[in-house]
């Protein structure tokens, strides 16, 4: 029996919003004919996706699987469609997606020499659009940072490079050569994510301020809010008079990896992956402000 996909999309939007009613209101269907559908997915699957009672609708054990599944799965059939369109425009083209202060460049370049026909996209990525923007098609490959959900990814690590401090500029340890981790032990962070992820082995109280990317963090930051840390390379465009940063040399050091769909099958991808493998081995002695220097090649890039 093939999974239904339709029926896979009311389930997460039923699943999403835990109410027969919105759920029916997003997919623009009547609130009967998506219950119905439900009930034809759990025959399909022979288990029961959802309790109903009289304090609301819950997923079962099977259901919060499937959702945990059906996620990959959605966005694999999101990106075939985007792939096939693209295909059917006749266009030579991939986007490449990239953290702040990654260098793709290098990789840019060496991948032209081979495929000049194919014009090269890069797009500037945050840690919440990693994983959806690889797995949904927007992306065809990714420089990431670790942590990423791994799920349907094909992850290879590239390098590692040392994390600073940022604190603002009145704070007791800016202006430092370099402090060490301990002497940060209790300050409010300024995080990205989950504070389970945060890079340091010292507790830190969430300032409770969540930020998707560098220029966020440096407000919060310069405004007194909090502490925060980013990769050294991060740190190379994003000047800003209130923040000073310090390296934190016994930090756990940040990785950097390449990323793409492990459904998306592409040559032209595949040797966009050797291509930046190669350059990183390349640059492996150099800082990663002197990888930014290595070239200026044109690329079509778009925040």
């Amino acid at each position: 029996m093939d999974l239904d996909l339709r029926k896979l999309r009311y389930f997460a939007a039923v699943a999403g919003t835990l109410h027969f009613g919105r759920a029916a209101d997003e997919l623009h269907i009547a609130q009967p004919v998506l219950s119905r559908q439900i009930r034809a997915l759990e025959q399909d699957l022979d288990a029961a996706l959802f309790t109903r009672d009289r304090h609301g609708v819950a997923l079962t054990e099977a259901g919060r699987q499937l959702l945990a599944d059906a996620g990959p799965l959605l966005a694999s059939a999101h990106a075939v469609r985007r792939r096939v369109i693209v295909a059917a425009q006749g266009s030579r083209r991939i986007t490449v997606g990239f953290r702040a202060g990654i260098p793709v460049t290098p990789a840019v370049q060496l991948f032209a020499a081979r495929h000049p026909d194919v014009l090269v996209d890069v797009q500037r990525i945050e840690w919440d659009d990693q994983a959806p923007m690889l797995l949904d098609g927007r992306i065809d490959i990714g420089y990431v940072r670790l942590p990423i959900d791994e799920a349907g990814l094909r992850v290879a690590p590239l390098y590692t490079e040392p994390r600073v401090a940022v604190l603002p500029v009145g704070h007791r340890l800016a202006g430092r050569e370099q402090i060490a981790e301990a002497e940060l032990a209790g300050e409010p962070l300024v995080w990205h994510m989950d504070p389970t992820t945060q890079p340091t082995r010292r507790p830190h109280p969430n300032a409770g301020y969540l930020v998707r990317g560098v220029d966020e963090t440096l407000e919060h930051v310069a405004a007194g809010r909090g502490i925060s840390f980013l990769a050294r390379s991060a740190t190379v465009f994003s000047a800003h008079p209130s923040i000073s940063y310090v390296p934190v040399p016994d930090l756990a050091p940040d990785q950097v990896c390449l990323a793409m769909a492990a459904s998306h099958t592409s040559p032209v991808v595949d040797d966009f992956f050797t291509a930046a493998q190669a350059a990183a081995e390349t640059t492996a002695g150099c800082g990663n402000y002197e990888m930014w220097k290595l070239g200026s090649g044109a690329v079509s890039q778009h925040d």
